[in-house]
């Protein structure tokens, strides 16, 4: 069914196109020729011009039965630093980089399975509703190309996001909501060898708040990061002001908002006895999403795994995805690994068997759709 020399070479081809988030320009070319030699044709949306990228969502359909519930497939192009050069090689039954860059299975793997599978359920003529493929852009940094898509033309019952990690089988149907935090301190600069006392230190102010908070694994939904520290400019110089980004997740909105105030009030409790200054901005990048084990989209990947032969883990994530934008806009989807290993790193890896276990997997999703009622 799945020919895997086809999966290895096109695999390999895609991932050896430069392919960094806001310049998917060639990977977009390559896949809407892929999918029109398909009898797929793609059309490309105006999220380009809104995110100040090169390119926009790849958006395609292929025609199914009215009687059967419609999907939506979905993996995104752009791939993370260092990404320029890539060269995919194979040893044994593993796909590496030559270990200067990422290999970029996060998540050309994930395109790759969705092309194998529409292929495989073209040459087996197999009955299916409506597909939408949709390619996203700009994910790496913050999930745009999903945020600036319009679902109005997707009408999906279900969707099914390839861009998971870990054994084939895990399915992410829960994930947190994320704020991330830009923090401004302000004191005031004094020589620190002549009058230390005349001046405030913003990172003594900054240092204690953080030295208060609750950070790392809050509890089993939550997580709470200090990411990013700047300020400073010589050691005689009392440090005027220190800038800071942090983030909080959580698939519990109440508890991300009790983390997100207990960070405020930590920075902000420090400035006062300092006489400094704090501007604590939050921004919330992305939605949580849960899907109940008793809805139709875990029927049909209970039915998928028993035809595949896969173990089907759902399980909770820590981290986003364009499942979450996807769920937001209102088709339930979930996140389904791909086996994708030791992603945004040089070390990035991923077993050939693993990915095309993954695309047999989701040949049975596609497959195991029609046994459930269209609403």
């Amino acid at each position: 069914m799945v020919k895997r020399d086809r999966m290895i070479r096109e695999f390999c081809e895609l991932v050896s196109i430069d392919s960094l988030s806001f310049d998917e320009r060639e990977m977009a070319d390559t896949l809407i020729d892929k999918l029109a030699k398909m009898g797929l044709k793609a059309q490309e949306d105006d999220t380009a011009v809104k995110i100040g990228g090169n390119t926009g969502n790849i958006i395609s359909k292929l025609k199914g039965k009215e009687n059967i519930p419609s999907i939506l497939l979905m993996a995104h192009m752009d791939t993370v630093n260092p990404g320029i050069g890539k060269k995919p090689r194979i040893i044994e039954d593993i796909i590496k980089s030559d270990g200067t860059t990422v290999l970029g299975s996060d998540d050309i793997a994930g395109v790759e399975c969705i092309l194998e599978s529409i292929r495989v359920i073209k040459e087996k003529n197999l009955d299916h509703g409506d597909i939408y493929v949709v390619f996203t852009v700009a994910e790496e940094v913050g999930l745009l190309g999903a945020k600036n898509l319009d679902i109005q033309n997707i009408n999906a019952q279900f969707g099914f996001v390839m861009d998971n990690g870990g054994e084939i089988g895990c399915v992410a149907i829960s994930a947190p909501t994320q704020n991330t935090f830009d923090i401004k301190i302000s004191g005031k600069a004094a020589h620190a060898g002549v009058e230390p006392e005349k001046g405030i230190s913003a990172i003594q102010i900054a240092s204690e708040a953080i030295s208060k908070m609750k950070l790392g694994r809050i509890d089993n939904e939550t997580t709470a990061n200090i990411g990013v520290i700047k300020g400073g400019e010589a050691t005689n110089i009392v440090c005027e002001s220190v800038e800071i980004k942090a983030e909080a997740r959580s698939r519990n909105n109440e508890k991300l908002h009790v983390q997100s105030e207990h960070m405020k009030k930590c920075f902000e409790e420090s400035a006062h006895k300092y006489g400094g200054k704090v501007i604590f901005t939050k921004e919330s990048l992305y939605p949580a999403f849960f899907i109940d084990e008793t809805d139709d989209i875990i029927s049909i990947l209970k039915i998928a795994a028993k035809e595949s032969g896969v173990e089907l883990k759902l399980e909770a994530t820590g981290g986003g995805s364009d499942t979450n934008i996807i769920n937001s806009k209102g088709i339930k989807s979930v996140d389904i690994s791909i086996g994708m290993d030791k992603i945004h790193s040089v070390d990035e890896q991923i077993k050939i068997d693993d990915m095309v276990k993954a695309t047999e997997f989701l040949i049975a999703i596609i497959d195991s759709v029609k046994k459930i009622k269209k609403v």
